[in-house]
């Protein structure tokens, strides 16, 4: 079978979004609503997809965005974000996703992108376009009645406040709150209008109906929004007398640790909630040692999430800060991408350029984006041989100089 891969055309965004739908096993059609959303909210000339040519119909999806992505140090560089990718179980494994990965990169490279990012629903498949793990998350669930926590609830920390508020209580006080974190959350990425309008229920798809949420904000003594939570919970009974209720947290994002200990407190403290599910978190993230017993909280996911794929190395090298002085020739391999080629880092100065000098070490541009939020261990991509060391020492300055104090963390799926 062959197909043709092309943007799409808006009177085929009904098709297309079939098709998407059944790649993630949804097997509804999407409504005209939907349709409209997208064409209202999405650029088409950065939706792909893959056209049977025998039957005309779409058997594969792509489609890509403008994001912005905080790197250590808290630059903010611009991303091709690629989403919505599915290709049909009749039409695999005949290369539609690499010709449509091929045309997006190269697309993406010559708008000026720094980098791309995704979140791989499967981990086998992007290292091979470039794309390498560059942040992780974890979740937990806290046994409430073993965390030891105060029962008659918890006291907001420095004199501040908790305060449960409304939908459009989030959409004035998230979108500048978010904008806070995002700019000391290496690995965080931004989050538009709609996204608030998605989140709070203003606007929503057939196909995932929107489901209320519960919304606390933490204010400080002087009135400051600092932290903000979003939940739900079950409702459980065990029996007619016995509530054991499980709390989910959607999200919840803090600026300092004053509301982080505030907010998860509160939510320790909640009547009848006997399981608190934390949400995907950065796996250093306070939670577990802000409760008496860090042992009440048992791991429910520990995984990779954002993958970076690197463009423009000299941008994006040149973008971060480093931990530490000192300089580093990186030889990177990318076949027949963008981003091949030696490299001279100077971490002191903050600059990178290419360069003719021996390398130091030598990688491919899928480990160049696993190391470039500072997640992940020169030494360690060595010994699975995935780095090739050059020049003694040089593993070791690649650790000291990458690495990052806190893990970089990404809150948000897309």
């Amino acid at each position: 079978m062959s197909a043709d891969v092309r943007p799409i055309a808006e009177h085929e965004l009904p098709e297309w979004l079939h098709t998407l739908n059944r790649g993630f096993l949804t097997p509804e059609r999407p409504t005209e609503s939907d349709a409209a959303q997208r064409a209202e909210h999405c650029d088409l000339s950065r939706i792909q997809g893959a056209f049977d040519t025998g039957t005309g119909r779409c058997v594969a999806a792509f489609r890509s965005f403008a994001q912005e992505l905080t790197v250590p140090g808290g630059a903010a560089v611009t991303a091709d974000a690629v989403s919505n990718v599915a290709v049909l179980p009749t039409h695999r494994r005949q290369g539609l996703l690499s010709r449509m990965m091929a045309a997006e990169l190269a697309a993406a490279h010559a708008r000026g992108d720094v980098l791309s990012t995704l979140i791989a629903a499967e981990y086998p498949i992007y290292e091979r376009y470039g794309y390498g793990p560059a942040t992780h998350i974890s979740e937990w669930e806290i046994d409430v009645p073993r965390a030891g926590l105060d029962p008659r609830g918890s006291v907001p920390a420095g004199g501040g406040r908790i305060d449960l508020v409304d939908a459009a209580e989030v959409r004035r006080v998230g979108p500048e709150l978010h904008e806070r974190l995002r700019a000391v959350t290496p690995g965080a990425v931004n989050r538009d209008a709609r996204w608030w309008s998605l989140a709070t229920g203003l606007e929503e798809w057939s196909y995932r109906p929107h489901k209320e949420h519960f919304y606390a904000v933490y204010r400080t003594a002087a009135g400051e929004v600092r932290g903000l939570a979003a939940y739900r919970t079950d409702g459980h009974w065990a029996d007619a007398k016995l509530p054991q209720a499980t709390l989910q947290v959607k999200d919840l994002i803090a600026v300092d640790p004053d509301a982080q200990r505030s907010l998860w407190h509160f939510l320790c403290s909640v009547d009848w909630v006997t399981a608190v599910r934390t949400g995907y978190r950065a796996p250093d993230d306070l939670v577990t040692g802000l409760l008496p017993d860090p042992r009440s909280a048992r791991v429910l996911t520990a995984a990779d999430f954002l993958w970076v794929r690197l463009l423009d190395v000299v941008q994006a090298l040149g973008a971060r800060t480093y931990a530490v002085p000192g300089v580093l020739v990186l030889e990177v391999g990318d076949a027949g991408g963008p981003a091949g080629g030696r490299y001279r880092l100077d971490a002191g100065a903050g600059v990178c350029e290419r360069t003719r000098e021996p390398a130091d070490l030598r990688m491919d541009v899928s480990a160049l984006g696993s190391l470039y939020l500072g997640d992940e261990s020169a030494l360690r991509l060595a010994a699975l041989g995935r780095v090739t060391q050059e020049r003694a020492g040089a593993l070791e300055l690649a650790d000291a100089v990458f690495r990052t104090a806190r893990r970089p963390w990404c809150p948000d799926i897309f």
